[in-house]
């Protein structure tokens, strides 16, 4: 295979390809571009201390979602295309579809809510809270610079199930703060609004109901343009009637918390809609709920929030870093042909809300299973950490201890003394060299912020001792073998 000649000569590779059978044109850019070791566009590799730095993350998102009683669960990388088709409005032309395989149109999964949904009506299941970690795929336009990539990972917690109005609700949001706050990103917002409180300032406004969704989709750019470009948009692309889009315009400009949803309430226009009204009622209720978790300093509610996905029915939020430091220059050296600027923001780092609907459209009777969720951007999050810690030593190993010698033909007992280590459960390395220096374990140590020595010689060995050495002050004790995994134990509890 092309992979398998990387290896190989430019001139071999092009006697290879021509052997095989590929076209000219291959070998003048496919080959060139396997030799220079480049990515697809829109994707990255990731080096130890990026994977080390990437753990420790998700370490603590899981953590919180098991602290918050949520069960496991995993679904394929692929869907039928017919479950993917219809659930994502004007977002779904970015679903990657897969050639044909004998008859089945498949898709790579584009988010892990549509495959959760389905895996409810699927299985039967009508009660829930379960969080799925695991990569989507999206054919979009990358951006690296901001933690946009066409391969990424997403962080889901889900309640699916009957329960009382916004209680699931704000414990999404109460997550959300959790884990912003735990990750010290810097200072950040959740902005949260209500579908049915958009679809009645719509209504109210003069908004054709057919273009509800597409009006939807538009208000969402909000985060990303001026209101002059967004207003045009709706005027001169989607044919909304000046009036309406004015209208529109002075409520998407409302932020508040629990006082704006009253005020609202009151509002002439506003309170002519059922549906808004229903929405304001359980945005009140929110907020208070919000209060007894106490994150309402964090929690701000937001007319412009829409959230272009066209399954959300209620509650929806999303949560935006308010600074951000330098963006890592090696994201934008990794394929999308961008350039990093310093400071530049990552946008939106959560963002979730009630999808009722979903299930119901994969159930063969229609049976609706109420759900509520939030999805963490985790690659925006990966972004900032890694700038966060590019002047730092990140240690990429959790080794416990290097085995070492001091003295020549003393491999046999550094590798039995390694293995009865590993066998109680201690993390140790040893060097694979017969007689290596005892400056250079030492050395490697120090590099790979490894903590402890064990180090043997003929003196010990005779002595039943091994010679424990703490690397960072260098101070050494003679410990009885049979107590040295006790001790490595006790000293290395908090590393």
């Amino acid at each position: 295979s092309p992979a398998g000649m990387i290896n190989l000569g430019m001139a071999s590779l092009r006697l290879y390809a021509g052997l095989v059978g590929y076209p000219s044109g291959f070998c003048a850019r496919s080959l060139r571009t396997l030799s220079g070791m480049t990515v697809s566009q829109g994707t990255r590799d990731y080096n130890p201390k990026q994977m080390a730095i990437r753990e420790k993350v998700f370490n603590t998102i899981i953590s919180c979602f098991k602290r918050h009683g949520a069960e496991n669960i995993d679904t394929p990388v692929f869907e039928l295309k017919e479950t993917l088709t219809g659930k994502y409005g004007e977002d779904s032309k970015l679903i990657y579809d897969l050639k044909d395989q004998g008859g089945e149109l498949l898709s790579l999964r584009y988010d892990l809510t549509v495959p959760f949904a389905r895996y409810l009506a699927m299985n039967k299941v009508t009660n829930i809270k379960r969080y799925h970690i695991a990569k989507v795929y999206r054919r979009d336009n990358p951006a690296m610079t901001r933690g946009r990539y066409r391969e990424f990972y997403q962080c889901d917690f889900d309640i699916a199930g009957q329960y009382d109005p916004m209680i699931p609700d704000a414990e999404c949001l109460k997550i959300v703060h959790e884990i912003l706050s735990e990750l010290e990103l810097g200072d950040f917002r959740i902005k949260v609004n209500d579908r049915r409180i958009l679809d009645g300032m719509f209504a109210v406004c003069g908004v054709p109901d057919d273009k509800f969704r597409t009006i939807c989709s538009t208000v969402d750019k909000l985060d990303k343009v001026s209101w002059e470009d967004v207003r045009s948009e709706m005027v001169k692309e989607k044919g909304l009637s000046e009036e309406a889009a004015d209208q529109i315009g002075q409520y998407v400009s409302l932020q508040g918390g629990m006082d704006l949803a009253e005020r609202l309430l009151q509002d002439a226009k506003m309170s002519q809609s059922k549906q808004a009204c229903a929405g304001l009622t359980d945005m009140k209720q929110l907020f208070s709920y919000l209060q007894l978790f106490q994150v309402t300093d964090k929690v701000v509610f937001d007319l412009s929030l829409a959230r272009g996905l066209d399954y959300y029915t209620g509650v929806i939020y999303e949560a935006i870093l308010t600074q951000t430091g330098p963006v890592p220059v090696a994201a934008a050296q990794n394929g999308a042909g961008e350039k990093a600027e310093e400071g530049v923001s990552v946008g939106s780092v959560a963002g979730g809300g009630r999808y009722d609907g979903l299930v119901g459209m994969f159930d063969p009777k229609g049976r609706k299973v109420p759900c509520v969720g939030v999805s963490i951007g985790i690659e925006r999050v990966f972004s900032i950490m890694e700038q966060k810690a590019s002047a730092e030593k990140v240690r990429t190993t959790e080794t416990q201890v290097m085995v070492a010698s001091a003295q020549k033909n003393l491999l046999e007992e550094r590798l039995r003394l390694t293995a009865e280590l590993w066998n109680a459960g201690i993390k140790a390395e040893v060097m694979y060299k017969k007689n290596p220096k005892l400056l250079s374990q030492l050395q490697h140590c120090e590099d790979s912020g490894i903590p402890l020595v064990a180090i043997l010689g003929e003196q010990e060995l005779k002595d039943g001792v091994v010679k424990l050495r703490t690397v960072h002050s260098r101070e050494e004790i003679d410990v009885s073998r049979d107590k040295l995994v006790e001790e490595i134990k006790r000293r290395t509890s908090d590393v």
